[in-house]
């Protein structure tokens, strides 16, 4: 999808986030499962980025977690939600405008020792690109790991 300012996917996006509609996520997850093929590259784990405890306290849960686990019940491929953890709280990026979105030190860590597994890295919305890739980072620094990422909706 594409996210732009005054558009229906949009709104999809933020009543997901923000609006406690977690079942949005098993929606956009069956809609993904129409069109995704791995063929014969199916990755080894599901991993979606993380929030920061505090953030998911505040929301009371993270927006990704039902999208990951329909499609790796769909896909038979597993998942963990604590395999990349947050390090610092920061307000939402749909909140800061483009300079601040890029600003960032050591976001996130890994919190397992995996090596020579194909992780498929899960986020809502492509902005700059900067979380996926200090997430992206941090598995490849890890071991012989490649990585490839699923958006629900690029911000244009």
């Amino acid at each position: 999808m594409h996210f732009s300012k005054e558009n229906l996917s949009r709104k999809i996006i933020h009543e997901l986030k923000y609006k406690s509609r977690e079942k949005i996520g098993k929606i956009l997850s069956e809609w993904t499962t129409e069109q995704l093929d791995f063929n014969n590259n199916k990755p080894d784990l599901l991993v979606s980025v993380p929030l920061h405890p505090k953030k998911l306290k505040e929301r009371g849960y993270n927006q990704l977690h039902l999208f990951t686990e329909n499609l790796s019940e769909f896909y038979n491929i597993p998942f963990d939600h604590d395999f990349i953890k947050r390090n610092h709280y920061s307000k939402a990026q749909a909140l800061k405008d483009k300079q601040h979105r890029m600003e960032t030190t050591n976001p996130f860590s890994i919190t397992k020792n995996i090596s020579g597994k194909h992780i498929l890295l899960i986020d809502d919305v492509f902005t700059t690109g900067n979380t996926l890739a200090s997430i992206a980072w941090e598995i490849l620094k890890a071991g012989d790991n490649k990585v490839s990422v699923l958006v629900m909706a690029i911000d244009e």
